[in-house]
């Protein structure tokens, strides 16, 4: 059996406030996987982003907490971050070595920046990702909707290349 890791990216106030894509399912399935993670004793580590000072994510506001319907549980780590990717210049990968994970269940926010480039760096780290349906999300921009990027990204570029995206049923089974 594998040694598995739900890491849950960059759920954040400022970020759910803003309303992202499917965002009330997106959050419904991250709680369900979360607790299906917790009675399974697998991890659940999270992952915050500060965008620095002046940002509605500077580090100690309260856009920048994490969630309050997905939070931690006592004891559960919170890998900080600057930059797009969990693994850069933070000491997420000796940690993940550290427990001898092999297999990164990933979901948060945002598909195509944070949940894209640490899936594409686990993938370069050589662990088997897997991404639930519906547990990432994002925003509109000027070239796309959020619900093509979520499908984009999802479908086209991370599935059997990057990562598996599986149902949230198969995920769960998967955690038991």
């Amino acid at each position: 059996m594998s040694n598995i890791i739900l890491m849950v990216v960059d759920v954040q106030n400022a970020l759910i406030k803003a309303q992202p894509y499917n965002e009330q399912k997106v959050i419904e399935n991250i709680k369900q996987i979360i607790i299906t993670a917790r009675d399974n004793k697998k991890e659940v580590l999270y992952v915050r982003h500060d965008d620095g000072k002046g940002s509605e994510l500077e580090q100690g506001k309260d856009g920048w907490q994490i969630y309050e319907e997905i939070a931690p549980s006592v004891g559960e780590v919170i890998i900080e971050k600057q930059y797009n990717s969990a693994f850069h210049k933070t000491n997420l990968r000796e940690y993940l070595v550290n427990r001898g994970i092999d297999t990164i269940i990933l979901v948060g926010l945002q598909t195509e920046y944070c949940i894209d480039a640490t899936c594409k760096s686990a993938f370069d780290f050589e662990y088997k990702v897997i991404i639930p349906e519906e547990t990432n999300t994002t925003f509109d921009n000027e070239y796309l909707s959020a619900e093509k990027l979520y499908k984009f990204y999802n479908y086209k570029i991370w599935d059997k290349r990057f990562a598996n995206v599986l149902s949230i049923e198969d995920t769960i089974k998967f955690l038991k």
